[in-house]
């Protein structure tokens, strides 16, 4: 690989710790210290906030605003959404002396900020000097609600080292927040009010019309502070003196109701208070316990865990291990399948790059966590995606075509991508969700689903692949003219392999799929019929196009990525400087597609799509023609390199892509982890373990194992759930130990053999 790592964090088995405060890592310590409960989320900015390098982004999932293009071609959207940040709930001002706290100023000793994994929660503590010469401890908590989703708490606690004294506080909750981006506040219309120990804000969006109600109570260890309060520019804010007697720490605790429920007005403004009167009624000691129990049982199902071979490498283990529980951790808080409204960004909610919108990445590498972790997540997505049909179907009509269009890049379902080689060639988005339904079938066995919902979705993006085909004068084959792959870095070609064989696939399976409720479901046939006019000679042309898609390969199995790659100039991705990444900000736009240079897997990312589709030869024919010309510009590229490399004998190739893809944004590996998190690459780290190293595979009539230990490891354990069965996995140097936790007898292959697990199988390696 060119890139390397950008070491910054200590590494430890459940902690993300940082020692000392470095400005120029601001915001990739911001990006790090995330944090969310699917609801809401907020980057690790610091609770006063201050003049240090900072995104102060608290962002509440599916809020977003509008802005219109100006007009275009046909085809090309007329406007744009996007994720806007919402309120301020930590907003904090903390004065001693007349000296404000602010860490890009004032002196200060012993920093140390630490995510804890296990706890949910991030603290940070440091010594404040004053120029007075008084010294103060302060120590910032906070974390969100996994339970209570509404909710998040924020604590202080102050002990004066040196001094008795006063020191002056201001807390509230602001909606006066910038778009950093777009260098505009997007909240308008506001209601706030104080009372006590209370103050709360309502504001509305000025072009989407969305409110969000937020509130907080705020306790103190002294029982006798008075706040007073003030409410003015969308802020709500409560100010107080806080006498400290020395060495004897004091805390302020500030409980919060972040509310956003598609209501408005004062329903909204009522149902938040009723919110808040109950978040009242717990301690902050018992809501952080709560939140621990959560993460306990968490860990306890879905831990992975990794042993050394050797002390001599028990520090790059240690880093693995760090890595993977922070992808898992991560990707739990961003999305749980508790709203059919969202779907999951590819920055979650812990930057405002990529806008907040969802690709297809979700249903092509998301999914498979959610598979094997929390089903009824998958079943979400999916009924996302069948609530937004309608906004599918008007972008392919858009685009003078038949059928669904899913967008490249959305919030709400509509397009939001305003570049046409994006929103106008690529087709990823609709085969994605189609290969989405049809695995989440095969894990599942859910077919209430797909013939309720599923098979609706699948014939309209069967449509689509219709309309957009063309078929080639002289040999008759079909393909995809003008189109773009998940390489990035080719644009406008013809016959993309990823989408041909995507839409081949595609379509062969909802032929299947609709014959199936023909012979079987003609009650559910007949319903679908209705809502879709789907005529039975429709079946036909969809097995015909099929059958006749063009898949360039040539006779050893090298599969062209599309017409004419072969011929491109080769770029030996090793001779590029590290300072150029990301290339896109460092390269031309135009210079970027003159070379074989390949931005992520496509051909490689449908073998391994559709492993048992291909043999090891395909498989090891293009994987050796391809890695050394791709870039890893994408998140989710080293995973699946890694998976395919451990598939292939390649172990060492495997384990190295793997710590590249645990520790993409821990290591600032493409130096743009500051813009926040790349959520598929937090999702295909975990499947890299289930797929890479336990050789899994889902695709088939049986699913499949093939254990390979990566040399420096000596056991590896993980546990996931399959067709309503809980499986443990134990991978050791001689042996691997698969033992049903929970659920019925199942058949399944290891190493290409059938076996029945019904409670401990042992398999020699």
């Amino acid at each position: 690989m060119a890139k390397i790592a950008d070491k910054y964090f200590k590494v430890d088995p459940w902690k993300i710790i940082e020692l000392g405060f470095d400005k120029s890592y601001s915001r990739v310590s911001e990006a790090i210290f995330a944090l969310s409960n699917e609801n809401f989320g907020v980057r690790g900015y610091f609770d006063e906030g201050g003049t240090t390098d900072s995104l102060k982004g608290m962002y509440v999932n599916g809020v977003y605003e509008y802005k219109a293009i100006p007009k275009s071609y046909c085809g090309i959207v007329a406007k744009t959404h996007f994720m806007i940040p919402a309120c301020d709930w930590l907003k904090t001002a903390i004065s001693l002396d007349g000296e404000e706290l602010d860490l890009g100023k004032v002196n200060f000793s012993d920093f140390k900020r630490e995510l804890d994994m296990r706890a949910g929660t991030l603290v940070r503590s440091f010594i404040w000097h004053t120029k007075s010469g008084k010294d103060i401890r302060l120590i910032f908590t906070r974390f969100t609600d996994m339970q209570a989703g509404e909710r998040a708490y924020q604590r202080i606690s102050f002990e004066a080292l040196n001094f008795s004294g006063e020191v002056k506080l201001k807390s509230g909750i602001t909606f006066a927040v910038m778009h950093e981006g777009r260098k505009e506040c997007f909240w308008d219309e506001w209601q706030g009010m104080t009372d006590g120990n209370i103050c709360a804000v309502k504001s509305r969006t000025i072009t989407s019309g969305q409110e969000v109600f937020a509130a907080a109570v705020i306790d103190s260890s002294d029982n006798s502070l008075n706040f007073s309060g003030s409410q003015e520019n969308k802020t709500a804010e409560l100010e107080a003196v806080i006498p400290l007697t020395e060495k004897t720490p004091l805390t302020i605790d500030k409980k919060v109701v972040i509310l956003f429920d598609g209501t408005a007005g004062d329903g909204l403004w009522q149902a938040g208070f009723k919110a808040l009167d109950e978040t009242k009624k717990v301690s902050f000691e018992d809501a952080l316990k709560k939140q621990s129990d959560f993460w306990e049982k968490y860990w306890r199902l879905s831990d992975v865990e990794i042993t050394p071979a050797d002390a001599g490498i028990a520090e790059t283990v240690l880093e693995e291990q760090q890595g993977i529980r922070y992808c898992s951790f991560q990707m739990t808080q961003t999305y749980r399948g508790g709203s059919l409204r969202h779907n999951i960004g590819a920055k979650g909610l812990t930057g405002e790059a990529y806008n907040g919108h969802a690709f297809w990445d979700t249903e092509a590498c998301c999914l498979p966590f959610f598979l094997f972790t929390n089903p009824a997540a998958v079943k979400s997505l999916l009924m996302y995606r069948y609530h937004t049909l309608p906004q599918a179907l008007e972008r392919a009509e858009m685009l003078d075509l038949n059928g669904a269009c899913y967008p490249i890049a959305t919030l709400n379902g509509e397009e939001a991508c305003d570049l046409w080689q994006h929103a106008s060639l690529q087709f990823q988005p609709s085969t994605a969700v189609a290969y989405g339904i049809w695995h989440y079938l095969k894990v599942t066995n859910d077919e209430e689903f797909l013939h309720t919902y599923g098979a609706e979705i699948l014939v309209q993006i069967a449509r689509l692949l219709v309309s957009r085909a063309g078929q080639n004068p002289h040999t008759g084959e079909y393909g995809y003219y003008g189109v773009m792959g998940p390489d990035e870095f080719h644009m406008m070609v013809h016959n993309n392999s990823y989408t041909n064989y995507m839409g081949k696939r595609s379509l062969e399976y909802t032929a299947a799929v609709i014959r199936g409720m023909i012979a079987d479901k003609p009650d559910d046939y007949r319903k679908l019929c209705q809502k879709t006019d789907l005529k039975e000679a429709e079946i036909a042309v969809w097995e015909d196009i099929a059958a006749k898609m063009a898949l360039p390969m040539t006779e050893e199995g090298l599969i062209e990525q599309f017409d004419g790659y072969f011929d491109l100039p080769y770029l030996d991705i090793h001779s590029i400087p590290i300072s150029d990444f990301p290339l896109y900000s460092h390269w031309s736009y135009d210079r970027i597609y003159r070379t074989s240079l390949i931005k992520q897997p496509d051909v490689l990312m449908f073998l391994y799509l559709y492993s048992a589709s291909f043999s090891e030869d395909v498989k090891r024919i293009n994987y050796e023609y391809y890695e050394p010309r791709t870039i890893h510009e994408s998140s989710l590229s080293p995973s699946v390199h890694s998976i395919l490399a451990a598939e292939l004998g390649k172990i060492d190739e495997a384990t190295e892509f793997f710590g590249f893809a645990t520790r993409l944004d821990l290591d600032n590996y493409n130096r743009n982890t500051h813009e926040g998190l790349h959520t598929t690459s937090i999702a295909m780290a975990w499947i890299n373990i289930v797929y890479g190293f336990a050789g899994l595979r889902s695709d088939d009539e049986l699913i499949r194992f093939a254990p390979l230990l990566p040399k420096r490891w000596s056991r590896l354990k993980f546990s996931l759930t399959y067709q309503n069965r809980d499986i443990c996995i134990e991978m050791l140097k001689d042996k691997t130990v698969f033992t049903l936790i929970k659920g019925e007898e199942l058949m399944l292959k290891i190493y290409g053999k059938i076996h029945t697990l019904k409670s401990d199988l042992v398999i020699e390696n």
